[in-house]
């Protein structure tokens, strides 16, 4: 399974970027393999609106089953949801530590989106 983590840099190594749809990008990760690769978000990082939408349908074009980030808004989730993609939020530190969390089954699945729309 592919997981997607919101990122501030292009590595593991890179901090756990706490927006969503804002994010400056995403690292998609291959638990099988340990492969991944880095996805820019740049045309959504200052978009007017629509930018969790956007990025929901971008992760699920990615064939991620999760996603792993800080915050995420009620637009975006249902998104995320209707594809399929779970939604772990309150992660923190490096993108590294979260896969580790999430391979450990320390994040528990969001219910519910956490911030209301346009959360910057």
């Amino acid at each position: 399974m592919k997981i997607a983590i919101t990122s501030s840099g292009k590595d593991l190594d890179a901090q756990v970027d706490p927006r969503f749809g804002r994010a400056a990008g995403f690292i998609i990760y291959d638990l099988e393999t340990g492969a991944f690769e880095y996805k820019d978000n740049s045309q959504n990082l200052n978009a007017m609106q629509g930018a969790g939408i956007q990025s929901a349908k971008h992760i699920s074009d990615c064939g991620a089953g999760a996603l792993i980030t800080g915050h995420c808004g009620p637009k975006a989730f249902a998104g995320l949801k209707a594809a399929g993609v779970k939604i772990f939020t309150g992660a923190a530190g490096t993108v590294a530590e979260a896969i580790g969390k999430f391979k450990a089954g320390t994040l528990v699945e969001a219910k519910n989106p956490d911030v209301k729309g346009h959360w910057m």
